[in-house]
């Protein structure tokens, strides 16, 4: 099977397996697991804070910020489309008891002015205070696209000037370095916290890490133990997320150049909408036309299981495909084919 769906789908490489199986390892909630620490103190140096913690996801990793971050009955303000209040399964509201003000961007992006304009500035009586700013780099829901680092500069300045703290959802953020040319460094200067995920295009089987302060990252150890996220000899699977850190960022640049190839490939399908410029990563969302397409995308999704070739209706006529370290350029060209098959016999 050719599987589009995601790329959380890979496997470790049979060189990421010997890294794990010759980890060492120690019990990591009294901070003597030497591969988490290794990884950590990696993961601080490429996000360019004083401190990171391992934790076993992504939508932990987005959660522990959140709530150290803010306090009950609190705001924070992001795109409509986010990760976290999209994906996360309303744990904004039940871990951190916030509620949050959503902004239509375009492509998963938003404006300083947007922000501006959103942040809560009446009387403390009526209005729940703004406390935290959270974007996403790149933007899954935008179609893996890479935010603009003017406009983060530039929301960094609003939030400063207002006393709100700032947060990057950073799952594929090297994928956004990668594609722009420009160190992870260069967008995580503007927020207070990041994160980074391991088990996505870096290929690792499970991880993610959060970064910010060290005063920081020691609140967030409280809420690590409290969510149920602190484990023991995990040094086991942080070996992988060191390996993954090693000899997995360049060739991100390999899964978008098969994005764009497949992008290129099924552009003029019958029935189909998709600008291939506007495929920066490795995500691409295919959008159908109803009253050209002969299928909705549940019935492409099926068409195209039959045919070998996974991939994820996001509702009825939407369709997201991925590539990652386990599709080849061949199989790319295999899975745009399908789809003009399938598309072109309904």
């Amino acid at each position: 099977m050719i599987d589009l769906r995601s790329d959380t789908v890979t496997k470790p490489t049979p060189e990421m397996r010997r890294a794990m199986a010759e980890a060492e390892v120690g019990d990591d909630v009294f901070g003597e697991d030497p591969c988490i620490n290794r990884l950590q103190d990696m993961a601080a140096q490429v996000l360019g804070k004083e401190a990171a913690l391992f934790v076993p996801s992504g939508t932990m990793a987005n959660q522990l910020c959140i709530k150290v971050h803010t306090q009950p009955g609190d705001e924070i303000i992001m795109e409509r489309t986010n990760h976290p209040f999209n994906s996360e399964s309303g744990g904004l509201a039940v871990l951190s008891g916030v509620q949050v003000n959503l902004v239509d961007g375009q492509r998963g992006v938003i404006s300083a002015a947007q922000v501006n304009r959103a942040i809560r500035r009446g009387d403390g009586i009526h209005n729940p205070p703004t406390r935290l700013v959270c974007l996403e780099n790149t933007h899954n829901r935008g179609g893996g696209n890479v935010y603009p680092l003017d406009t983060i500069r530039e929301i960094r300045e609003v939030a400063q000037a207002n006393g709100i703290a700032t947060h990057l959802d950073g799952a594929r953020l090297l994928n956004a370095s990668v594609a722009s040319g420009l160190p992870a460094t260069a967008y995580t200067q503007y927020f207070d916290t990041c994160t980074l995920c391991l088990s996505k295009g870096l290929g690792a089987p499970v991880g993610s890490v959060l970064a910010g302060s060290a005063d920081f990252i020691q609140r967030a150890l409280r809420y690590r133990k409290m969510f149920g996220g602190a484990m023991r000899q995990a040094g086991i699977i942080a070996a992988a997320g060191i390996y993954a850190l090693e000899h997995h960022v360049e060739r991100l640049a390999e899964d978008h150049q098969h994005a764009k190839l497949l992008a290129e490939r099924i552009c003029s399908a019958r029935g189909l909408r998709l600008n291939p410029h506007e495929v920066e990563t490795n995500i691409l969302y295919l959008q159908l036309d109803p009253a050209e397409a002969r299928l909705d995308a549940p019935g492409l999704q099926r068409a195209m299981g039959e045919r070998g070739v996974l991939a994820m209706a996001v509702d009825q006529y939407t369709m997201r495909l991925v590539t990652h370290l386990d599709v080849t350029r061949a199989q790319v060209e295999q899975a745009a084919q399908v789809i003009c098959e399938v598309l072109k016999a309904g």
